[in-house]
């Protein structure tokens, strides 16, 4: 039992941390729903994606050889491989948050010519779809680290409760930051084009992919977050000098 318990607090803590990018989608995407419905989206969203992630488990322990098994085969000079099930869902959630994010970087960049325009709204339907689709693509890693720690269900479903949870919690905050500081939601749209880069990158190792013969490898989450540190600090520091720089020009006026 005390085996079980040290292993429950350790998925929830590698939970949590390959939440981070997940959290980090859901305050995006909250963001085109209605404003006054924003906090319930995310709350539903997440509450119906911790449901279905129990669930994936369960099939994930009883099927999982059978995600691994490839259905297509792919053998050219360009391109090679054999996709299967599980790399096909990373390859298309990477593709999916990689077009998000370039998409919403670059309203970003042309935000004067829609100054003045509220931003365009979706349906409180699509936005909970939207966070409860991804959520399930975020979670096959989680998952899968998981099982790797535990064989035990009754700690790996408890563990994604408790994240779930804490990712509930968390997400109000995290919106809530967004909003008073815009210039971090850059920050976060390029975190985000990463997460996409490190899931096509995941999909295309777990597919064998090659291009031009050369074999496509994963990028690590060491690398990911050390590309984040780094990312934090040059804002910060790009954020601050942006303000010695305009008190100078007010001191000179």
């Amino acid at each position: 039992m005390a085996e079980n318990i040290f292993t429950l607090i350790m998925l929830i803590i590698l939970q949590a941390v390959l939440g981070f990018d997940n959290l980090l989608y859901i305050s995006l995407e909250s963001k085109r729903a209605p404003a006054e419905k924003q906090k319930m989206v995310r709350s539903v969203g997440i509450g119906i994606a911790i449901a279905l992630r129990i669930i994936l488990l369960y099939v994930l322990v009883n099927v999982i050889q059978y995600f691994q098994e490839p259905f297509l085969e792919l053998d050219s000079e360009f391109l090679s491989g054999a996709i299967n099930v599980h790399s096909l869902i990373v390859l298309f959630g990477g593709a999916f948050i990689l077009y998000t994010a370039v998409k919403e970087i670059f309203h970003l960049v042309y935000l004067e010519e829609h100054e003045g325009m509220e931003q365009r709204k979706q349906s409180t339907t699509k936005t909970i779809m939207m966070i409860v689709l991804m959520n399930l693509i975020f979670s096959f890693d989680s998952i899968l680290s998981a099982m790797a720690l535990s064989d035990v269900f009754w700690v790996m479903a408890a563990a994604i409760v408790v994240s779930g949870g804490l990712m509930i919690w968390l997400s109000d905050g995290v919106s809530t930051f967004l909003a008073k500081n815009r210039l971090y939601e850059v920050l976060g749209l390029f975190i985000l084009f990463l997460v996409g880069v490190m899931l096509l990158s995941e999909g295309g190792h777990l597919a064998h992919l090659k291009i031009y013969r050369n074999p496509i490898t994963p990028m690590s989450k060491t690398t990911f977050y050390f590309i984040i540190a780094i990312l934090v600090v040059i804002d910060i520091l790009q954020g601050r000098y942006q303000k010695k720089l305009l008190s100078r020009k007010k001191g000179v006026q």
